[in-house]
């Protein structure tokens, strides 16, 4: 016979991005009362790496997003995960967030082109720290000759791995659960989804919906005051 107890432990793993499947460590999320958002750490990495955001990242000015939506303001994620600093301290805090806490992941992976470099960073700074996680990158398109494959780096890959997808910047989520069943038709086993920065534009809600925590580093909020 099920407990209460044991009932509600088993929601909250399913909340936190199917986290009871099976060869998957589980250390619970510090949500802080959002079962929708993961809370991050914020030490001195973390204030550094927000003030690279905020100089080379985010802008104040009207833009029309992937989405199409209209905004007043835009992330460009892709000039802070290029930057030597920026970088490092990306793979740092994206590595901290994977070891310290929820489902255990073999691998970190995401749609190209956003998802390369922060990829690349948390796999270099994995094999720093001695818990090597490899990095594979996803295409929008499959490959046009040779293998067709859609997935980049799988021979690095074990059969039904745990792995994480990483993005950028979400804004609807959309990509992202993309990504998420790409991933899962090329056999990986999705269980947490990470993001730099999160809009707060409704992607956190759409993750959630379909049983993902999103964990992002930053929030829309984060970067507005300064």
């Amino acid at each position: 016979m099920k407990t209460e107890a044991g009932s509600r432990k088993k929601q909250a793993r399913l909340r936190q991005g199917k986290g009871s499947r099976e060869g998957v460590k589980e250390v619970p999320f510090n949500t802080e009362g959002d079962s929708k958002r993961a809370k991050m750490i914020r030490d001195e990495n973390w204030e550094r790496l927000r003030r690279i955001l905020l100089e080379k990242s985010y802008e104040r000015r009207k833009v029309v997003l992937t989405s199409g939506r209209e905004s007043d303001f835009y992330v460009d994620g892709k000039q802070t995960s290029l930057h030597p600093e920026g970088a490092y301290l990306i793979g740092k805090l994206f590595f901290r967030q994977l070891t310290s806490q929820g489902p255990r992941v073999e691998a970190v992976g995401g749609m190209t082109l956003g998802a390369d470099p922060i990829v690349s960073a948390v796999a270099l700074v994995s094999h720093l720290e001695g818990t090597p996680l490899p990095a594979f990158i996803i295409r929008k398109e499959p490959k046009g000759h040779g293998t067709g494959q859609w997935i980049e780096g799988k021979k690095n890959l074990s059969p039904r791995a745990p792995v994480a997808i990483l993005e950028d910047v979400v804004t609807t989520g959309g990509t992202t659960l993309k990504a998420v069943e790409r991933a899962e038709q090329e056999g990986l086993k999705v269980v947490r989804i990470l993001a730099l920065v999160d809009r707060q534009e409704g992607g956190a809600e759409t993750i959630s919906r379909s049983g993902f925590t999103l964990e992002a580093l930053f929030l829309r909020s984060d970067l507005e005051c300064r």
